[in-house]
């Protein structure tokens, strides 16, 4: 491994704009399992609650995501680990162009990456929207209304139902979102994959854009994925000891 690793950090040190795409591998290393593995959310909960339809039509549905998010269900209160703080250290290096990330936990950007350098695919669970109004609200502070007693929080303006400001079943990507990410892959001269199968579309697409324009790809994964045999290099370890590792050589 040691000599992929250093293969890797050649290819950031030569790279003039490096997109970061990561996927749930980076995050499970900060105490949030995998949606779908044993003790994940969907072993506890029933994924069929979180449908568009479903949560928009059954007020049921809905008091089960709050009381999913109010146990802490979802996410709770997990910090960055050693993968989120290197890839941040690629951003204030200047090498990093953006990171697009199938991640709703706002990991990235509590570990120093601007807001405006995170492109989240599937939305963020740390806020929430009113499917009327469109204004949005900080997800602890809905949560702790329906733990004071309030039985499903509403928007405060105009009463309209309060969806997480994640990609429900059943609903399309985020528009410009996904355009824009488009783009920088597109333009990109290295894309690191990290922490994801690359199994779930259309977000897994993105790294393929990267590389039919040209972009040198580098994977770091625990296990195979269907890019492995497109990719300059493939890692096969957890990210959060593999990309120190990167970023000491780097440096």
């Amino acid at each position: 491994m040691t000599d992929q690793i250093q293969e890797l950090a050649q290819l950031v040190t030569e790279s003039e704009r490096t997109v970061v795409f990561t996927g749930a591998g980076v995050s499970t290393e900060s105490g949030i399992p995998d949606f779908r593995s044993p003790g994940g959310i969907w072993s506890r909960y029933d994924p069929e609650d979180f449908t568009i339809q479903r949560f928009v039509s059954s007020p049921a549905a809905r008091r089960a995501f709050w009381q999913m998010s109010s146990e802490g269900g979802l996410l709770a209160d997990a910090e960055p680990n050693s993968a989120h703080y290197a890839i941040a250290e690629l951003h204030r290096s200047g090498k990093l162009d953006c990171v697009i990330t199938q991640n709703i936990d706002n990991l990235h950007q509590k570990a120093g990456v601007p807001d405006d350098r995170v492109f989240e695919l599937h939305g963020n669970m740390q806020r929430v929207v009113c499917l009327g109004c469109r204004s949005r609200f900080p997800m602890p502070e809905m949560v702790q209304k329906f733990q004071v007693g309030l039985d499903i929080p509403d928007c405060p303006g105009c009463r309209g139902i309060l969806k997480p400001d994640a990609v429900l079943f059943g609903e399309a990507l985020p528009v410009v979102t996904l355009r824009e990410a488009t783009r920088r892959a597109q333009r990109c001269d290295l894309c690191i994959v990290i922490g994801s199968a690359l199994v779930v579309y259309p977000a897994a697409y993105v790294p393929a854009y990267a590389r039919e324009a040209g972009a040198r790809l580098a994977i770091v994964n625990l296990t195979p994925t269907p890019l492995d045999h497109e990719a300059v290099v493939c890692i096969q370890g957890k990210a959060g000891e593999v990309m120190p590792r990167v970023l000491e050589r780097v440096k």
